[in-house]
């Protein structure tokens, strides 16, 4: 199953929400999305710096990913990135193909 790393950082009206309902309840909604496409939530951390929260999920598809992007997104209370995570094997055998490149210029 395809792995994500998510990070989210929150709006000025999600970081309220998060004051009001507590970090245990926004982990436990995330993990309750997650599981509802069919998925896992992994691991999940509030950090400080660019985002406020980093997760790692398994999900069935890369539209569910996105999905789960839009619809946080679209809610307003965090600005939401799905990044796929890749493992050394996929970069084994991605690196054995050949493609027919030819650089700009050259």
């Amino acid at each position: 199953m395809p792995k994500y790393l998510v990070t989210a950082s929150y709006s000025v009206e999600g970081a309220r929400g998060l004051l009001k309902e507590g970090g245990s309840a926004r982990r436990a909604l995330i993990k309750k999305l997650v599981e509802g496409l069919g998925g896992k939530l992994e691991a999940f951390y509030f950090a400080h710096g660019d985002s406020d929260v980093y997760a790692i999920t398994d999900l069935p598809h890369a539209t569910d990913g996105l999905a789960l992007s839009l619809t946080i997104n679209a809610g307003g209370g965090a600005r939401l990135t799905t990044i796929p995570l890749i493992e050394p094997e996929e970069i084994d055998a991605a690196s054995k193909k050949t493609i027919a490149y030819k650089a700009p210029g050259a």
